[in-house]
């Protein structure tokens, strides 16, 4: 009797909870194709399909299904009407929108950050840039991976102090839609022979040491609008061209 009440409760619970193993799989895919957008590694305007993403990621359809539908209403990738999906181009319209938000809001949380930086996260940030100045310093092939994520790290070991739960959540879908951008910018950089972009990182650290806000907001701008400001240059000669 006892056996069965306690088999009948369990499955009262069971209707209740989904399995957590399902969760699991599901939360990892979408973490994984969210990592790889930030850090852009799929390119603008790259057509995606449910299978070839399960296949890489070696699990079944259903949990890229669900994860595609985050990101498709995150903005992150776009709906096509075959069933794939891709990820958004890049356009004059695009480039605007998101360097805007971008700025109001990352200006927003680094200000914030700068009054509540102590020594500890002052000497974080500057390891990064210790770590940065090493890569730079390897004769070797540019290690665009390694510059994308200690440029992520440097970011949001800053926004981290600024003391919104608010401002956090939305720099992340900023950074998931920029991510395909900036990772082409860092290729064309490269091409064109620009000045790394830790240097724009030292004066805002500079600012930060100081607790100088303004400073430190107008040196972040002139970061994170950079890459903008190269994409449109070149979007626009390109329409000229085509023009002629």
């Amino acid at each position: 009797m006892q056996k069965a009440a306690i088999e009948k409760n369990n499955e009262a619970i069971a209707a209740q909870l989904a399995p957590v193993g399902r969760e699991t799989v599901q939360d990892r895919v979408y973490s994984e194709l969210r990592r790889a957008l930030i850090g852009g590694l799929f390119e603008p305007s790259q057509v995606l399909t449910i299978r070839g993403l399960a296949d890489a990621l070696v699990t079944s359809t259903m949990p890229v299904r669900e994860a595609i539908g985050r990101l498709i209403t995150e903005k992150a990738l776009e709906a096509l009407p075959n069933r794939s999906v891709r990820v958004p181009p890049i356009t004059l319209e695009r480039l605007d929108d998101l360097l805007r938000a971008r700025i109001l809001i990352e200006g927003e949380a680094i200000a914030l950050a700068a009054a509540r930086m102590g020594s500890r996260q002052i000497a974080t940030i500057e390891t990064i840039l210790g770590e940065w100045d090493e890569m730079r310093a390897l004769k070797h092939k540019k290690d665009v991976d390694r510059e994308v994520t200690l440029n992520q790290s440097f970011h949001f070991e800053i926004y981290r102090c600024c003391g919104s739960a608010v401002l956090i959540p939305m720099i992340e879908s900023l950074w998931l839609q920029s991510g395909p951008c900036i990772r082409v910018a860092i290729y064309a950089f490269s091409e064109a022979g620009e000045v790394d972009t830790a240097q724009y990182h030292r004066r805002i650290v500079t600012a930060l040491a100081t607790q100088d806000a303004q400073t430190a907001r107008e040196s972040l701008v002139a970061d994170i609008s950079r890459p903008f400001t190269f994409l449109r240059s070149k979007l626009q000669s390109a329409a000229s061209k085509d023009q002629t």
